[in-house]
């Protein structure tokens, strides 16, 4: 018993410097988009847009994991180690530093900083920030907690009637439509980035369904904060979404909900 409470007090500690490491990456963050120089705006090789913003919060996460737990190796966005590297990882950081570049770009908030703790697959410790909006998520195992103005609550998600149905603001597609329109009573809400998890989360949307593709960083964090409040994040098929090293970082599609039936 003894030994099962300081492994949840260990957890517990290293949790608050996950999140206190989030809040640094989002003060970098900020700095670069309050400034008043224009913001400098590369693409990939995908053709996805990377800034200085991203690039800052990156080392600033993986040189503060690196501090907190030398031992477990880390998958960044912005420098995912090679598939002969990672392939028989059983335990490590997922890391996407600015989810929602696009939106960092319109300058919208709707941005976050994304840190999760992968083990066998399932992501048992995940921190979402949004600097813009001063809203910080976070969770471990079956536990969710928001942090606002210097106030933090658990968090549990709510069934409303009718569903709020959260969308992307950037990525919505013929799919997507076809699937809304099959709900017979729902209300929308866009919103962009990681976020997206959050209100499902905390009980202010009750689906979030999602047919584009996205990489497993955009959605570990997510997936986490989910997992915490009672939601539970599947693919079509009704398969968990799975974190097990794979060559690739793609995800199926997947839906977010309560664990009951919505709609």
């Amino acid at each position: 018993m003894l030994l099962w409470v300081n492994l949840i007090k260990k957890g517990n500690e290293m949790l608050q410097k996950v999140c206190k490491l989030a809040r640094e990456a989002g003060d970098a963050i900020m700095a670069i988009y309050n400034g008043h120089a224009p913001l400098q705006v590369e693409h990939k090789s995908d053709d996805s847009p990377v800034t200085a913003a991203d690039i800052a919060a990156h080392k600033i996460i993986t040189a503060g994991l690196n501090l907190i737990s030398p031992d477990i190796p880390q998958l960044s966005e912005e420098d995912p180690p090679e598939w002969t590297t990672r392939q028989n990882w059983q335990r490590y950081w997922l890391i996407d530093p600015l989810d929602g570049t696009k939106e960092f770009i319109n300058r919208n908030g709707d941005f976050t900083v994304n840190i999760a703790l992968i083990e066998n697959g399932v992501p048992v410790m995940g921190v979402v920030y949004a600097p813009a909006k001063g809203l910080l998520y976070y969770a471990q195992g079956d536990q969710a907690w928001k942090e606002e103005n210097g106030h933090h609550h658990a968090i549990h998600v709510k069934s409303k009637n009718p569903p709020v149905v959260v969308i992307s603001r950037s990525h919505q597609d013929p799919e997507l439509m076809a699937y809304l329109s099959q709900i017979k009573q729902h209300k929308t809400a866009e919103i962009g980035s990681s976020l997206k998890f959050c209100l499902v989360a905390e009980g202010m949307a009750q689906l979030y369904p999602r047919f584009g593709p996205t990489n497993i960083w955009d959605t570990a964090a997510g997936h986490a904060v989910a997992l915490g409040a009672g939601a539970k994040v599947v693919d079509w098929n009704g398969k968990t979404l799975d974190y097990t090293p794979r060559e690739s970082f793609l995800n199926p599609g997947f839906v977010c909900s309560l664990c009951e039936n919505v709609g």
